[in-house]
C-alpha cells in the first residue's frame, strides 16, 4: 500500500496539455516510501509504454489557442489513455517490476517528411500523401533528400509489402523538441515507480533510419538490412542472437499501452508476437492495454482488425481496470 495518492503524483486535469512539472516532486513523493523492491519481486512483470509523446497526445492545433503547445499528431483518446495508463501503474505498482518506454525519434530529414520531395511545381509535397512508384515515374514527386535509387527501392518495397507506398507524415517527433518529450504525467509516474522500487526504467529510441519509417519498437518498416533493434528485444525476453527469435520470456507478464492503437503499438505488439512464432506457449505471456491506447483518426477498423488477430494468436487483449496483479 502507498502512502502517496495517486493525485499527488498525477495531476490529472494537468494531463495532454504541455504544462511542465519537475520530476524532482515525484522523487521525493518516492522517497518516503518503503515498498519492496523490484529485484525482490518473485513474479516479474513488464510494462511497455509505446510512444507517449506530445506530439501524439497534446491537442490538435486546431483545439487550442495560437502559441500554446499542440501535438501535431494528435490521438483522438489520449487524454483518457493517459489517466488509465498512469492509474494501471499505480493499482498495481509494487507488482510492475520495470517499465519500458519507446521514443519515437526523428530528424526533419527523412523520406517519410516534406522535406525530402518535391512536385511537378518544385514544391514541397503536403503531408498525407502516398508517394508511389508510378507517382515518381511519371514525375508528380521527385525525391531531393539525397539517394533516388534508395529511395525508389523503399517505395517499391512498401507497395509490394501491402504498404501502398511511403506515406509523408506531419512534421513530427524530431529530437529535442517538446513534440517529442514524453508526457510529463507519465513521466510523473514512471519516475515516481523508478525512485521508489529502485529500478531504472528502459528507454527504446526508434525512427531514426533516413529512409524508412519505424512504428514498431524492434525493427523499421523498410529494412533491407535486417536491422533489429536488440537493446530492446532484450529488454523483453532472451533471444537467439542469429535468428532473433525469442526464445524465453524474461517477464511473466508483458503489458502494452500507448500511442498510436492503429500504428506504432500496433506494429510494436506484431513484432513481438511474430518473434515468439517459433514457440507459441510464449504468447499468453503477453497482454494489450485496450483501454490505454487509441486510433489515429479514421483508422478504428485497422485497430480493432489487429486486436482480433493478436488475440487469435493467443495474446490477451484487457482493460487496464480489470487487472488486479
Amino acid at each position: 500500500m502507498l502512502n502517496t495518492r495517486y493525485e499527488d503524483i498525477v495531476n490529472v486535469n494537468d494531463i495532454a496539455t504541455g504544462k511542465f512539472r519537475h520530476p524532482s516532486e515525484a522523487i521525493s513523493l518516492a522517497l518516503q516510501e518503503n515498498v519492496k523492491q523490484a529485484n525482490e519481486d518473485a513474479s516479474r512483470v513488464l510494462v511497455v509504454g509505446i510512444d507517449w509523446q506530445n506530439d501524439f497526445v497534446l491537442p490538435d492545433a486546431s483545439a487550442v489557442a495560437p502559441g500554446e503547445p499542440y501535438g501535431s499528431l494528435s490521438v483522438p483518446g489520449a487524454k483518457g489513455d493517459i489517466e488509465r495508463f498512469t492509474r494501471f501503474i499505480y493499482n498495481n505498482f509494487e507488482k510492475i517490476t520495470r517499465v519500458l518506454l519507446s521514443v519515437d525519434t526523428h530528424y526533419p530529414h527523412q523520406i517519410f517528411f516534406r522535406t525530402m520531395w518535391i512536385d511537378a511545381n518544385n514544391n514541397p509535397v503536403a503531408p498525407y500523401t502516398m508517394i508511389t512508384t508510378k507517382s515518381i515515374k511519371d514525375g508528380t514527386y521527385r525525391f531531393v533528400g539525397g539517394n533516388p535509387i534508395e529511395a525508389m527501392k523503399c517505395v517499391d518495397y512498401l507497395e509490394k509489402n501491402g504498404k501502398g507506398g511511403v506515406f509523408i507524415w506531419p512534421d513530427h517527433c524530431l529530437i529535442g523538441t517538446t513534440g517529442w518529450n514524453i508526457e510529463t504525467q507519465i513521466m510523473q509516474m514512471v519516475t515516481f515507480h523508478s525512485a521508489a522500487r529502485n529500478v531504472r526504467e528502459i528507454l527504446g529510441f526508434k525512427g531514426m533510419d533516413t529512409y524508412s519509417e519505424m512504428y514498431g519498437i524492434l525493427e523499421p518498416e523498410y529494412n533491407p538490412t535486417g536491422m533489429t533493434a536488440k537493446n530492446i528485444l532484450d529488454a523483453i525476453a532472451s533471444f537467439d542472437q542469429a535468428t532473433g527469435d525469442l526464445k524465453a520470456p524474461k517477464w511473466e507478464k508483458i503489458f502494452i499501452g500507448g500511442e498510436a492503437g492503429s500504428h506504432c503499438l500496433l506494429e510494436s505488439t506484431d513484432q513481438i508476437l511474430k518473434r515468439f512464432k517459433n514457440n507459441p506457449d510464449l504468447i499468453e505471456h503477453v497482454y494489450v492495454l485496450e483501454d490505454c491506447t487509441s486510433a489515429v483518426a479514421g483508422y478504428e477498423q485497422q485497430m480493432k482488425d489487429a486486436f482480433d488477430r493478436f488475440k487469435s494468436l493467443g495474446a490477451n487483449i484487457v482493460k487496464s481496470t480489470d487487472v488486479i496483479l
